[in-house]
């Protein structure tokens, strides 16, 4: 059992900021660190992706160590405290699960999900009287575009605003289709109206993958694992040939590829 307190780890982001301490970390500020703070988390996410628990342990700790490294910042500037950080999150986490620490009733996940809607459109309400809040805010813009757009549609479709199954996101998609193709075969679209079918277009997709019950983001993670490795195939058998990329036909390429697909172990991760 270690005997590393969460006390020691912020006394050791107070250290590295500290006169005595380590001159990078004393340059860091928030939008310094913010992309090295997302670069976190996919590595979380990469860690739970292959199943490895060490590697998620180590990947939470790094996480864990810039949420402390945040509120060392803070603290120096008089913005808040890492004790401000847990109050938060911690009322939070109570006020949004009446159901658990209230009297709320809520037996199934769809009934947290709509109390958590309603409790959240409270707060909104109250933080802008002025107006009326919207179900759609607090999705952030910088996250992935299939994440946005699955978090979006998913916060619309516990209030009934929602397909009525994948069959009809099915129809949707052949309609964008049809209409990008038509744009394409016409040779009149400016770059811009191309732009805004293929958004279309992958608007529905990552729909149809949400009423699926399927992460688009994680599905297109494990699509593009699939391509590398398939083509990393194509490489290293070239190479044993003593061919280049450049040397190689299409048609060789292409071989070496379906023998990658003819090779793999069937997994959910390895479909055609």
């Amino acid at each position: 059992m270690s005997d590393i307190t969460f006390e020691s780890l912020v006394q050791l982001a107070a250290r590295l900021r500290g006169p005595d301490g380590c001159p990078w970390d004393r340059e860091q500020t928030y939008e310094t660190v913010g992309p090295m703070t997302i670069e976190e988390a996919y590595e979380v996410l990469e860690a739970i992706e292959k199943g490895d628990p060490r590697a998620l342990c180590h990947e939470l700790g790094d996480l864990l160590f810039h949420i402390v490294f945040y509120a060392q910042m803070a603290s120096e500037r008089g913005d808040f405290t890492i004790a401000d950080v847990i109050s938060h999150i911690y009322h939070k986490m109570v006020r949004r699960h009446p159901h658990v620490f209230g009297d709320a009733k809520a037996s199934t996940s769809a009934e947290v999900l709509q109390n958590w809607e309603a409790i959240k459109a409270a707060e909104r309400a109250e933080a802008s009287p002025e107006e009326p809040p919207s179900l759609l805010e607090g999705v952030s813009t910088k996250i992935p575009a299939l994440i946005e757009t699955y978090q979006l549609t998913a916060r619309a479709g516990r209030v009934g605003f929602d397909w009525d199954g994948p069959v009809q996101v099915m129809d949707k998609i052949e309609e964008e289709l049809r209409e990008l193709k038509s744009i394409i075969e016409a040779r009149l679209a400016e770059k811009e109206k191309i732009k805004e079918e293929i958004g279309d277009l992958l608007f529905a997709v990552a729909n149809l993958a949400r009423l699926l019950d399927i992460d688009p983001e994680l599905a297109l993670r494990a699509a593009n694992r699939k391509f590398k490795r398939r083509f990393r195939h194509i490489e290293v058998e070239l190479h044993k040939r003593g061919r280049t990329l450049e040397e190689a036909t299409l048609a060789e390429m292409d071989a070496l590829w379906e023998e990658a697909k003819r090779g793999e172990r069937p997994s959910s991760d390895q479909d055609e």
